[in-house]
């Protein structure tokens, strides 16, 4: 036995018998089972069916809440619910753990699918494997971590501009995550009121299922999908980096930009985020502390392994009067500064406001430096990300600058505060 159906119509128990050539049991007409115990109890037998057919009629209340005692107390079994009520109930039933939607009037080809894919995703779940068919099979897209040592450098600006813009280049393809898991400030800097935060996104049905995970995401007016950080730094606590790897492994299958805002330093969580980056934002200001702390991430990140060519460093607030050249920082790093974002005064007015400056398409010279930082990941996955940007030499000027090492410092520049680059 694998299907049960639980209705008050005759007419659509004769056609999910013809869906399933009469391998589905029927339950006897009349309203739905108090419990998920009760329905079993009605079968007359211990072995429980790969899917239930819960037909909602014109109240869903009784359905839905049958379905959540199915998702909770067994959740290898998936449940269809059969309305006409469509986006009314759409979300509710999502939440509550159920499979799929089916129409009251469903032909029996169309109910044949839905049952079969049900079947599947439930066997799937009791072996603890994926579903045999996933919707993208062998969909991922990329993963773009924006990261500093420490704050204040303006990374949630960068990881909201740059989300913004990618989902200007390709509506419905991005989604943000703010993974500062304490003191995310996401939704601050898009001016949202999310009903949902990061915990939600996390634990229950969302957490196996992204049809369901998605009816957790908020929408940005620019076609920007996002999961607000949690409402109070208590709730971080709930938030696990087991949950942080799983979050992005389905968003990934989804999207095919999944921006991550992270907290500052290599905390566990920014640990789990790493583990499944396809492209790392390194992100600084133009000043000592802020260089030195960058080396440091930089070594201990090649400490552990992450790749340097997935990686793209953004100098912001660039501001040569503060006795600093990007040359003498360049040579302090190891490595070039890829992205060059100028100190602005629509910055701040952006930031309180809460609209990111490429969403108020702004020609100030920072709108236009962070433009060339979409323009790193809207480019051909093939073509070098430096060389979209102009800032790779050729390979002349490489070997030049091999022969001859670092720019030498110049006369009257902090050097020393710096420290000698290694490497």
């Amino acid at each position: 036995m694998s299907i049960v159906l639980a209705t008050d119509s005759l007419d659509l128990q004769h056609r999910i018998k013809a869906a399933t050539d009469g391998a589905s049991l029927h339950l006897p007409l009349g309203p739905l089972p108090a419990t998920p115990d009760a329905l079993l109890e009605e079968l007359g037998t211990a072995e429980t069916p790969d899917v239930v057919v819960l037909d909602a009629g014109t109240d869903p209340e009784p359905a839905l809440v049958l379905a959540e005692a199915f998702d909770r107390l067994y959740p290898g079994l998936s449940v269809l619910l059969v309305t006409d009520l469509g986006a009314e109930v759409t979300l509710a039933a999502m939440r509550v753990g159920v499979r799929d939607l089916v129409h009251p009037a469903a032909e029996p080809a169309d109910l044949h699918r839905a049952l079969t894919r049900a079947v599947a995703t439930a066997r799937a779940h009791r072996r603890d494997v994926a579903p045999a068919e996933p919707a993208h099979p062998s969909r991922r897209g990329r993963v773009v971590t924006i990261a500093s040592p420490k704050g204040g450098v303006g990374k949630t600006t960068v990881a909201t501009n740059l989300a913004v813009g990618l989902a200007q280049s390709r509506p419905s393809s991005t989604v943000l995550v703010d993974l500062d898991v304490q003191f995310g400030d996401v939704a601050s800097a898009l001016d949202l009121e999310p009903e949902y935060a990061l915990p939600d996104a996390v634990h229950g049905p969302a957490s196996r299922d992204t049809m369901v995970l998605k009816t957790f995401l908020t929408l940005h007016s620019t076609s920007l999908y996002v999961i607000c950080g949690p409402k109070s730094p208590a709730d971080a606590d709930s938030v696990t980096a087991d949950d942080v790897s799983r979050l992005l492994q389905m968003l990934a299958t989804e999207f095919d930009y999944v921006v991550v805002d992270t907290a500052p330093g290599l905390s566990e969580h920014v640990l789990a985020v790493l583990d499944e980056t396809t492209d790392l934002v390194l992100v600084t200001s133009m000043d000592v502390p802020g260089v030195r702390g960058l080396r440091k991430e930089m070594d201990a990140l090649a400490a552990l392994g992450v790749p340097a060519e997935s990686r793209h460093v953004v100098l912001n607030m660039v501001d040569t009067r503060g006795g600093l050249s990007v040359a003498d920082i360049e040579a302090t790093l190891g490595t070039r500064v890829d992205v060059l974002i100028p100190r602005s005064k629509a910055a701040l007015e952006s930031v309180n406001e809460g609209i990111p400056l490429l969403q108020k398409q702004s020609r100030d010279p920072m709108a236009k430096e962070l433009q060339g930082l979409v323009t790193r990941f809207t480019a051909s996955w093939e073509a070098p990300p430096a060389s979209e940007t102009g800032r790779e030499p050729s390979p002349q000027a490489k070997a030049k600058d091999r022969a001859s090492g670092p720019e030498p410092k110049r006369a009257g520049l902090p050097w020393f505060r710096l420290g000698k680059a290694h490497g």
